[in-house]
């Protein structure tokens, strides 16, 4: 069904969830590398604990303004609007990217703070390299690709797990660990911690973010077509006879990805 809640409530979601969204990659990171010098056993705690998060994240506020949590996803819905599908005007776009940035920061200090750091302290990592790039390509696209993907064959539902568990395997299946949203990179700049990034490295990140969203529009595209399929599993309620019950609720709808649905760290 049509998502009714205002823009501000859809923009205040967007800020709020980006925002705990920062607050458990970063938190995480810290409480890891705190816990444990082995780099993988805190990859593991951490890639376990950003996967478990975003899930919950995306099915708390996809109801409300489609838990984009990402501008990726937000202008792979402007651009579902465009080209004549369900999608966001370019004003409520705007607005989701703004929330999420400021989310993304405020995520960010928060989760310093948490741990006793000293907050706004910028990263000192430094994250260069064509390879790291690359796999930020990799990462965004397959991002789109699995959001862009269910929308269009009608399965929306599948969502907040299908996109956790792909972040949750990208971390470890590209070089960069699979940031693939610019506000999370910004906001992952105000920390100096085993998940930030030193500001310097913002814009090819950002760059090659943005050049896998359009390569995962293009794939979905390419293998789905253009049209959004009517999800059919368990959202079509059939009648019921006169004095009969199913027993089972009505379960509300999620918004289709093509107004956008998802997204990441």
């Amino acid at each position: 069904m049509t998502n009714k809640a205002s823009l501000l409530r859809r923009t205040a979601a967007e800020l709020i969830g980006t925002a705990g969204l920062l607050v458990v990659v970063i938190g995480s990171g810290i409480q890891a590398a705190s816990l444990s010098r082995d780099t993988g056993v805190a990859l593991v705690a951490n890639s376990l604990a950003t996967a478990i998060g975003l899930g919950l994240i995306i099915t708390l506020f996809g109801p409300l303004s489609g838990a984009h949590l990402n501008p990726v996803v937000t202008l792979t819905a402007w651009w579902a609007r465009r080209a004549g599908g369900e999608g966001l005007a370019a004003r409520e776009a705007f607005a989701y990217a703004a929330a999420q940035i400021a989310g993304a920061i405020t995520g960010a200090v928060v989760a310093e703070m948490m741990f006793g750091r000293t907050p706004g302290t910028f990263s000192t990592r430094v994250r260069d390299g064509g390879h790291l790039l690359l796999g930020e390509v990799v990462a965004t696209a397959g991002l789109v690709l699995v959001i862009q993907g269910l929308g269009r064959i009608g399965r929306p539902r599948l969502l907040p797990a299908a996109v956790a568990a792909y972040i949750g395997a990208a971390i470890w299946f590209t070089s960069s660990s699979s940031f693939a949203n610019p506000a999370g990179t910004i906001g992952r700049a105000f920390s100096d911690s085993f998940t930030g990034i030193a500001p310097q490295s913002l814009p090819g990140f950002v760059a090659a973010q943005l050049a896998g969203g359009v390569l995962g529009l293009v794939l979905a595209t390419l293998l789905y077509g253009r049209e959004y399929a009517k999800e059919r599993d368990r959202t079509t309620v059939e009648p019921v006879p006169s004095g009969q019950s199913d027993g089972q609720l009505p379960l509300a709808d999620m918004p289709r990805p093509g107004a956008g649905s998802a997204a990441i760290v």
